[in-house]
């Protein structure tokens, strides 16, 4: 073999390589995956609506989310970001948590992520507040600020969808289990 020959096939390896992304690991993904659904968007936000004008009559509202619900918002918005900072969000509702699965990519390096968020009530605005409990980025280092990236998305995300309709509306009570997010309230 000719040593133009031998260095054009290294230098195809070296560059087929390149194009390839490495899966370094990470936390498991869900067994079942949540498929994106736009109408588990439109359904969330009606029921959102719905609850808080209900809520205008009797004084009291109680809204449950789903799991599917969501995984399908988290989606949309990572979706409608140029640079998102993961991909393929799954939430799930366990144990007083919210557990929220993706995929990074860190130069050729792809990983599972797990963030895991206790949801409490913002004493101030009576609105949901997202803490991050832990961020799970497998083999690969946190990005720096990752925390507070992360708060910001996901404050914005969740409580971002109350928005406007929920002017007035005083949240008292929050609970998760069995892959339902139970938010109960009452109009000011």
């Amino acid at each position: 073999m000719k040593p133009t020959k031998i260095y054009l096939s290294i230098l195809s390896l070296a560059f087929a390589s390149l194009a390839c992304s490495i899966f370094a690991g990470g936390p498991d993904y869900p067994a079942q995956a949540l498929p994106y659904s736009p109408n588990e968007v439109i359904n969330m936000q009606t029921q959102i609506e719905q609850a808080l004008a209900a809520g205008a009559e009797t004084g009291v509202v109680t809204l449950q989310i789903t799991e599917s619900q969501l995984t399908s918002y988290m989606t949309e918005k990572m979706m409608t970001q140029v640079d998102p900072p993961f991909t393929d969000p799954q939430v799930l509702l366990r144990n007083g948590q919210m557990l929220m699965y993706g995929k990074v990519t860190q130069g050729f390096f792809n990983a599972n992520i797990l963030i895991t968020m206790n949801v409490g009530i913002d004493e101030l605005t009576g609105l949901p507040k997202i803490e991050i409990a832990s961020a799970d980025f497998g083999p690969l280092p946190a990005p720096e600020g990752i925390n507070t990236a992360m708060n910001s998305i996901i404050n914005e995300a969740f409580t971002g969808s109350f928005g406007p309709v929920a002017v007035g509306f005083r949240l008292e009570a929050i609970s998760i289990a069995d892959g339902i997010m139970t938010l109960t309230g009452r109009i000011k």
